[in-house]
């Protein structure tokens, strides 16, 4: 999935994000706010990751993502 597909859907994508990055808080899901360089400076901070790895580790995680990842679900990234 591109980039931009999941910043349209950040709000809808967050159960996705944090089964990938278990220590990622709402406040820290809000703050990034879909932006991919909010996530890798995240990824640099939380993790101690170069730019570089964090980089790869989002463009992995993205291209690992179906449309269907989101269909369905609420802002809250439960089934309807």
């Amino acid at each position: 999935m591109n980039w931009d597909r999941i910043e349209g859907q950040w709000k809808k994508m967050k159960g996705e994000f944090r089964q990938k990055w278990a220590d990622m808080t709402d406040s820290d899901f809000d703050k990034i706010g879909g932006k991919k360089d909010e996530l890798a400076g995240w990824l640099q901070n939380k993790y101690g990751y170069g730019k570089d790895r964090a980089t790869r580790e989002i463009d992995d995680f993205a291209n690992g993502l179906k449309d269907d990842d989101v269909s369905g679900r609420t802002d809250r990234g439960v089934t309807q």
